[in-house]
């Protein structure tokens, strides 16, 4: 399923910046930050649990810390100068509790798996709306930060908005920011730059020209790290290869 509302909610936003209701003119979600008590045992979540490449950071920073992307979003990890004065990581996992949520490109069984392979303690949750059902899982990263993998893009994406609202939206969307604009392919161009960069070019095998020629393989798609890493390793989902049925 393909939550083609989200357009409403730019028309609306749009209408709302003619109507003299300017937002900041944000283009996108570009990271998180998370202070961590050990970089090693952070990064080494954030690469191997979630699926997040370590990139390059800014050798001008006077503080340890990595940067790591993939699923069109940066983390960027900072080492805590005292570990000792954060608060005591947090034993109970509360799905109320500040978190950051990914959708997943297999069944929730197979997070289930991994998680417990992995040795990683979970809780779930349903959420039932009109009929659609949303699974939910929720763990801890090294630190007590909470992560969730879901099936929410199940869920239509609706705009609140007023009588008025409504008939601004459905008027032709305004140019809100021109500075703002982005190319549709953005994420897939840094995905590619930083595989291009990293890893050494292979012969495609006939697998994977199949692949690519239909936009297979999801991003965090797991690879044997003793292996070459291909590029279809760190593409993006074609658009309904990854969606909840």
């Amino acid at each position: 399923m393909v939550n083609t509302a989200s357009a409403g909610v730019n028309k609306a936003a749009a209408a709302a910046a003619q109507g003299g209701h300017r937002a900041l003119p944000l283009a996108s979600l570009n990271h998180i930050s998370v202070v961590c008590r050990s970089l090693e045992s952070s990064l080494s979540f954030y690469r191997d649990v979630l699926g997040f490449i370590q990139i390059r950071r800014p050798g001008s920073f006077d503080f340890d810390g990595a940067w790591l992307f993939n699923f069109g979003i940066g983390v960027h990890l900072l080492q805590a100068e005292d570990p000792e004065s954060l608060p005591p990581k947090k034993a109970e996992i509360n799905p109320k509790d500040n978190h950051i949520s990914f959708t997943t490109c297999e069944s929730m069984e197979a997070v289930q798996r991994r998680l417990k392979e992995l040795g990683i303690r979970y809780v779930q949750r349903r959420v039932e709306e009109g009929g659609i059902h949303v699974d939910q899982i929720f763990f801890h990263d090294p630190d007590g930060f909470m992560i969730e993998v879901c099936t929410c893009d199940n869920l239509p994406v609706i705009p609140l908005v007023t009588h008025l609202d409504a008939a601004a939206a459905c008027a032709p969307p305004a140019v809100v920011a021109p500075s703002c604009k982005r190319v549709s392919n953005q994420h897939q161009q840094q995905l590619s730059t930083i595989v291009t960069a990293a890893v050494p070019e292979v012969p495609p095998t006939a697998a994977t020209a199949q692949q690519q020629s239909v936009g297979g393989g999801c991003v965090g798609e797991v690879v044997d790290p003793a292996a070459s890493m291909s590029a279809s390793a760190m593409m993006t989902c074609s658009e309904h290869a990854c969606m909840q049925v």
